[in-house]
């Protein structure tokens, strides 16, 4: 995409990134001249370089829009496609202006620290001090070249870049296969002939259950494979729609209501006290939604029903929508499934003609395959440390939970001008997303103070022994059971209101979203 720059002058913030928390980070701070520097061509993220032709987003377009720029067809139910979420990304580039600001196939190759003289009052504010230095590799020429910035956002994301490769004991790996291996990440750069040539007439088999294991089934089911074993090791809760029994999903989540009877960090003695008393209303939610879903899919007859309750999934963003053939491909024959037991050491490794599996009881099992994809997901924790300096990736991750502690869910409390954005996780992530660049953009502008490390901490801390009782899964760092109260906390910051629709009833009871979010100055 082409670049233009007119009239810069020494820009004070660097972000890292050009998805879409990187796009919104350069809007929301467009009066701070930002340089983005991204590494590939295009902007995009994940959208553009680990997505599947099928791909497709799992909400409506109107949930999955900027406050400020609305789809032109948003009224459209259909699920938009990843080439369409690409269309409009662009144009919101366009709308704001961005593309001045983004340094394409430019890579962040180091950071480094050089603010050991940042006082207190500057923590968190422009002060024409510089504190970081980065190297940003250009990827034509191989040429380095140095930059200074007073603040840096990180916005490489969690996904996507390095891929989580499992690791077998020597003998054991895809080095004796003798058909092919390949991650997830690079299937999605094949274009439609490449696809066909790999997997048509040939026997597949796809490790992981979760979406994008599933899209990727469906894809070697439409191009003619053979057929396709899904090896599947933790069953996670799908589902067909956003209809549950004939009534929308949000009811059950989304809305004022529905998240009061849950549990929010920092919530009170007598919120506290609801919250334990409505614990069976919770289960109940819960067990109402698992019994359409056993009524609904067949997942008792393909052994693919989980055993923790829905709420678990929802409550780490694990829930998936599922393609509307997949399992009519299944009950085809097409699609196949090998359940493994959660056992603590490796229960499967390669052989040469394909994947041994082994049950509780150390029976093995062979499967033959041709082709096995590695949908095993992403190392964003180990991509966000590699590129920060020491001492900082030492302490980016708090020992006892192994997540990034984030106040706001955008601030390390030990890391000084530094913002991380699209770290934590929520049913929509854009939203997610601005509302953290809009809060952030008003502390630089130093509308507000942050509270103390001690405090930040503390309430990070509340927020993990939240998600922690929760859901099992809490390691996900997803907000979405207490998103509402989370955008209260940054709208008080803000001195925004909190109560943000029209009316008590639409407050309390409509599913609240971006759109809710647009500027409210005073």
């Amino acid at each position: 995409m082409a670049m233009h720059r007119q009239g810069r002058f020494d820009p004070k913030v660097a972000i890292i990134g050009a998805g879409i928390s990187g796009m919104v980070a350069a809007k929301e701070l467009a009066r701070f001249n930002p340089m983005v520097f991204e590494a590939t061509d295009s902007i995009g993220g994940v959208w553009k370089h680990c997505s599947y032709r099928s791909t497709k987003l799992q909400t409506p377009r109107i949930d999955y829009e900027f406050s400020d720029y609305q789809w032109k067809d948003r009224r459209n139910p259909s699920f938009p496609t990843h080439d369409e979420i690409l269309d409009y990304l662009a144009g919101y580039a366009t709308h704001f202006d961005l593309w001045k600001n983004i340094y394409f196939r430019s890579k962040v190759v180091e950071i480094k620290f050089i603010g050991a003289n940042v006082t207190s009052a500057d923590r968190y504010s422009l002060s024409g001090h510089p504190v970081w230095e980065i190297a940003v590799q250009d990827h034509l020429s191989e040429t380095i070249k140095w930059y200074k910035f007073e603040f840096v956002i990180m916005c490489i994301g969690k996904y996507g870049d390095v891929a989580n490769i499992p690791v077998f004991p020597e003998g054991n790996g895809p080095e004796v296969f003798a058909g092919t291996v390949m991650h997830s990440m690079d299937y999605c750069k094949l274009d439609g002939e490449e696809i066909r040539r790999l997997v048509k007439g040939k026997k597949i088999i796809v490790v992981g259950y979760k979406k994008s294991a599933i899209d990727l089934a469906i894809e070697c089911a439409a191009a003619a494979a053979k057929h396709c074993t899904m090896i599947v090791r933790g069953l996670h809760w799908v589902v067909p729609s956003y209809s549950i029994w004939g009534l929308p999903f949000f009811l059950f989540y989304s809305t004022r209501f529905s998240q009061f009877f849950h549990r929010t960090p920092n919530q009170g003695f007598l919120r506290s006290v609801l919250s334990y008393l409505s614990s069976p209303f919770r289960r109940g939610v819960s067990k109402f939604i698992e019994s359409y879903l056993a009524w609904k899919l067949p997942l008792e007859k393909y052994g693919l029903k989980p055993d923790h309750p829905f709420v678990e999934d929802y409550a780490s963003c694990q829930m998936a929508i599922l393609p509307t053939d997949f399992f009519r491909e299944a009950d085809a024959g097409r699609i196949r499934f090998q359940k493994l037991p959660m056992t603590g050491g490796r229960n499967w490794c390669f052989y040469e003609n394909g994947v041994l599996l082994n049950d509780k009881d150390d029976n093995v099992t062979k499967l033959e395959a041709d082709v096995v994809f590695l949908a095993t997901g992403f190392n964003g924790k180990g991509k966000l440390k590699s590129i920060l300096p020491e001492p900082f990736r030492d302490i980016i991750l708090d020992p006892s939970s192994g997540l990034i502690p984030l106040y706001r869910g955008t601030i390390h409390p030990l890391i000084s001008q530094m913002a991380f954005v699209g770290y934590i996780e929520s049913v929509s992530n854009l939203h997610t997303s601005e509302l953290r660049c809009k809060w952030l953009s008003r502390l630089l502008d130093g509308r507000f103070e942050l509270p103390t490390v001690e405090e930040m901490f503390a309430n990070t801390r509340e927020e993990t022994e939240v998600m922690k009782k929760t859901t099992r899964f809490y390691k996900r760092h997803c907000i979405s059971t207490y998103s509402i109260n989370h955008s209260d906390e940054m709208c008080r910051d803000m001195g925004w209101r909190t109560r943000r629709k029209k009316g008590w009833f639409s407050d309390v009871f409509s599913p609240y979203g971006n759109q809710d979010y647009k500027e409210d100055e005073k």
